[in-house]
C-alpha cells in the first residue's frame, strides 16, 4: 500500500499507519514546543521528587509524536474514519531540529501551504476514494493484531470473558475494573462480557451523573470491605471495586494507568473528537484487540511496586557492561531517532534520550507493558505507533521494537511471569533483549532497522548479551543476605533522584502467593501511610504476627523494610543505617547513574 512492494521485515508490522488510505488536504499546522530540563543523574530527565503519585497526569505538550493513527490497521466504516481522520505530517530527520508537538487534527503536505477543504462535499468525495485494495490491506492488519491474542481454535484468549453477575465465580474477584463513556456505553471489564454487564454500567453511570447533578464529583465509596473508587477523565468513567486492602488513592492511581494505557492506542484528541461528534458512540470497536493489554496492566500493578512507586526497575548490572552498551546505542543513532531502550525482564537495562526531553516513568511503565503483553514481538521487527502520555498526549512516538538474541547465551530456570507472582519453571532457552527504538518519523522504518543491526553486531561482537543474560540467570545471586543485616528478611528502596527502585529476589518466607501477596499489602499500607493529603508521615513503623515492616521517606529516597517480628524500632533503624550504607556501596550496578544523552 506504499506504492511498492513491502520488504519482508514490514510483514510482522503491527498497527503500522503503512497504508494508502485517502488521505483529506484538511491542515492547520500548530506546532507547540516546550523543554524538560536534563538534570545531571536524573536518567529520565526533569526532577520529579516533588511528584505526587495521586495527582491527575499532566498533560505535558512536548516531544514530535506523528498523528498516525494505530487504527489504521482496523477495517472501519466511513464515518468512523471521518472521526479519526488525520493528516500526515511530513517528518523531519534533521538531528539537531526542535521536536514538536503536532495536534491529531492537523498534517503537512509535501509543501508548506495550508490548504482548507472548502465544503463537506469534498470531504465526502475524499472519503470515497478509498480503493477496496486499502481495505482488504487493513483487514490484513487487523487480523495480525489479533492473532497474537488468540488461541489455537481461533478465540480471543481472554480469562472469565464469559462471566456475568449470575456467575458464581465473578463476585469472588479482588478486583474488578470497568470502563464506560459518559453515555454509559460499555467499554471494557476485566471479568465478564461488556453487553452481560451494561446494566451494571449503566447503574454506575447514574450514579456519576446524580453525584454531577448536585454539583459535586463522585470519587470513591466504601461498603463494608468493598471500596469502589470512580475517575472521570476525557469523556470516560473508569471504575474499579476492589475487596484487596489498597487505599482509594492507590485504586484511583491504578485507574489513572489504565485512562493512560488506552491513551497510548487512541490520542487525548481523538478521543476528544470522536465523543465530541458522537456522545454515545462505541468505543469498542476502536479497541478491538487491545483488551489484552489492559488485562496485562492490571496483572502487573497487581504485584509490581514500580507502579505504586513511580519508579522503574533496572536490572543489576555491571557499571562497565553498561556503560558500554550505552556507548553503542550512542554511536549506532540515526537522525531519525529520538529514544533507544533496552529492556529485559520488565527491566530497564539503558536509554539513550535528547538532553532537552525525557520519558517520564509511566511513560516507560507503559511501554513495559507493551513488550510483556505480546509475544508477537519476538518473531521479528515490528514497527507501531504509540502514544505517550506524559511525554505527548496529543500523538504518537512510531517504535521499532526487536529482540536482539544470542543463541550461545541461555537462561535456566527463569520462567514465565504468572499473575500469582511465582513462575514456571522452563528448561535453558536462547536468550534475547528486547531493543525499542522511538522516532517521529512514521517512514523512519527501515533506517532503525539498519540502527538495529548495528547495534546487535556491536553487542554480540562485545559479550553485552551474555553479560546480561548472566545478570538475569544470576538473579538469585541477588539475595538479601549480600546485604549482611541479620533478620532482614526484605527491602525497596526508590532513589528520587533517578527515579529509580530496586529490591532483592523474594525468598522465605515469602514463597507462597499468599505471603506474597501480605508482603505488598504491608508494603501498601505504609506506602499510604507516609503519603497521606491528612497526615503524612516521615517514619512509621509497624508489627503483624509475622513480620515488622518499617517505612523511611525523606527528600532523596524512599525505603520499606520488612524485619523479624521480634526485632525492636531501635535496631530495625539501625539495620536501615547500614542498609543504606549497603546500597550506596552497590548504587553502580543497582542504578542507571549516568545515561547516555545526545
Amino acid at each position: 500500500g506504499s506504492g511498492g512492494e513491502l520488504s519482508p521485515r514490514l510483514k510482522n508490522v503491527q498497527g503500522s499507519s503503512i497504508s494508502s488510505r485517502a488521505q483529506s488536504v484538511k491542515m492547520a499546522e500548530e506546532a507547540g514546543e516546550g523543554d524538560v530540563a536534563g538534570g545531571s543523574r536524573a536518567v529520565f530527565g526533569d526532577d520529579l521528587s516533588s511528584h505526587d503519585p495521586y495527582d491527575e497526569y499532566m498533560e505535558i505538550t512536548m516531544g514530535g509524536a506523528s498523528e498516525s493513527s494505530p487504527l489504521d490497521s482496523a477495517t472501519l466504516t466511513a464515518d468512523e474514519e471521518e472521526l479519526l481522520r488525520g493528516d500526515e505530517q511530513a517528518p523531519s530527520s534533521e538531528e539537531n531540529k526542535t521536536i514538536k508537538a503536532v495536534p491529531s487534527s492537523t498534517s503537512q503536505s509535501e509543501s508548506t501551504t495550508e490548504v482548507r477543504v472548502s465544503s463537506s462535499a469534498e470531504h465526502a468525495e475524499l472519503e470515497r476514494r478509498v480503493s477496496k485494495a486499502d481495505e482488504l490491506e487493513a483487514d490484513e492488519a487487523l487480523a495480525a493484531r489479533k492473532k497474537s491474542t488468540a488461541t489455537p481454535e481461533g478465540g480471543i484468549l481472554r480469562d472469565h470473558s464469559e462471566e456475568d453477575v449470575h456467575h458464581p465465580n465473578w463476585i469472588v474477584h479482588r478486583k474488578h475494573v470497568f470502563i464506560l463513556s459518559e453515555a454509559g456505553k460499555p467499554i471494557y471489564s476485566r471479568y465478564g462480557n461488556e453487553d452481560k454487564l451494561a446494566t451494571i454500567m449503566g447503574v454506575m453511570q447514574a450514579l456519576v451523573s446524580f453525584v454531577q447533578d448536585g454539583k459535586d464529583t463522585l470519587r470513591w465509596l466504601i461498603a463494608g470491605n468493598h471500596k469502589f473508587v470512580f475517575i472521570c477523565k476525557h469523556h470516560m468513567v473508569f471504575v474499579t471495586v476492589a475487596n484487596s486492602g489498597e487505599s482509594p488513592p492507590q485504586l484511583a492511581l491504578q485507574l489513572n494507568y489504565t485512562c493512560s494505557q488506552i491513551l497510548s492506542v487512541l490520542t487525548l484528541s481523538q478521543l476528544n473528537r470522536i465523543f465530541q461528534q458522537r456522545r454515545n458512540f462505541d468505543l469498542r470497536r476502536l479497541l478491538s484487540g487491545t483488551e489484552k493489554f489492559i488485562d496485562n496492566l492490571w496483572n502487573l500493578m497487581d504485584e509490581e511496586p514500580s507502579f505504586l512507586l513511580g519508579a522503574v526497575r533496572c536490572l543489576p548490572l555491571a557499571s562497565s557492561v553498561r556503560d558500554t552498551i550505552g556507548h553503542i546505542l550512542q554511536q549506532a543513532r540515526v537522525p531519525e531517532l529520538v529514544f533507544a531502550l533496552l529492556v529485559v525482564d520488565n527491566q530497564l537495562v539503558t536509554l539513550l534520550r535528547p538532553k532537552r526531553y525525557s520519558l517520564h516513568p509511566s511513560d516507560l511503565h507503559l511501554i513495559f507493558n507493551l513488550v510483556d503483553a505480546s509475544m508477537a514481538f519476538r518473531t521479528g521487527e515490528s514497527w507501531m505507533p504509540i502514544c505517550l502520555p506524559k511525554f505527548d498526549n496529543t500523538g504518537y512516538l512510531h517504535a521499532h521494537v526487536s529482540y536482539i538474541e544470542d543463541e550461545e547465551s541461555t537462561v535456566e530456570g527463569v520462567g514465565i511471569p504468572m499473575k500469582s507472582g511465582a513462575s514456571t519453571s522452563v528448561p535453558p532457552q536462547s536468550f534475547g533483549a528486547c531493543l525499542l527504538l522511538l522516532s517521529t518519523d512514521r517512514d523512519a522504518f527501515f533506517a532503525l532497522s539498519k540502527c538495529r543491526a548495528t547495534v546487535e553486531q556491536k553487542m554480540l561482537k562485545h559479550n553485552c548479551i551474555k553479560a546480561i543474560a548472566e545478570a538475569v540467570g544470576r538473579r538469585a545471586s541477588y539475595r538479601i543476605a549480600q546485604t549482611e543485616i541479620h533478620d532482614l528478611l526484605n527491602f525497596m528502596y526508590k532513589s528520587k533522584v533517578t527515579h529509580q527502585y530496586t529490591s532483592p529476589r523474594l525468598e522465605a518466607p515469602y514463597l507462597s502467593v499468599a505471603d506474597r501477596q501480605r508482603l505488598f499489602s504491608l508494603y501498601q499500607y505504609l506506602h499510604h501511610r507516609m503519603h497521606s493529603q491528612a497526615r503524612p508521615l516521615r517514619i512509621i513503623y509497624h508489627v503483624t504476627q509475622q513480620e515488622a515492616v518499617l517505612g523511611w521517606i525523606t527528600s532523596h529516597f524512599e525505603l520499606y523494610a520488612t524485619f523479624s517480628p521480634l526485632i525492636t524500632k531501635p535496631v530495625a533503624i539501625s539495620a536501615l543505617n547500614k542498609l543504606l550504607r549497603w546500597i550506596k556501596h552497590e548504587e553502580d550496578r543497582l542504578f542507571i547513574l549516568n545515561p547516555q544523552m545526545y
